[in-house]
């Protein structure tokens, strides 16, 4: 179940407090402490293509845009 659902189906629920209990603790999305779900862009928060070496935690693309900035370069 992806977040965008998940929180559609709390504003169905959010007047019947039992059947919302219940959904929480079936569907509510789990607090990851390590993978790929914890480490996401810090400038666009994807968490795909995540480069974490150097200490830079950007995407793929955001570092194609701020690759130059940063310092690197591109040897052919």
């Amino acid at each position: 179940m992806t977040v965008s659902s998940y929180k559609k189906a709390l504003k169905q629920i959010k007047g019947k407090p039992i059947k919302l209990a219940r959904f929480l603790k079936n569907n509510k999305p789990k607090e990851r402490e390590f993978g790929r779900g914890i480490k996401n862009c810090v400038r666009c928060g994807n968490t795909r293509g995540h480069i974490s070496k150097y200490g830079l935690h950007v995407c793929r693309r955001c570092f194609r845009e701020i690759a130059t900035k940063v310092g690197f370069k591109k040897y052919t």
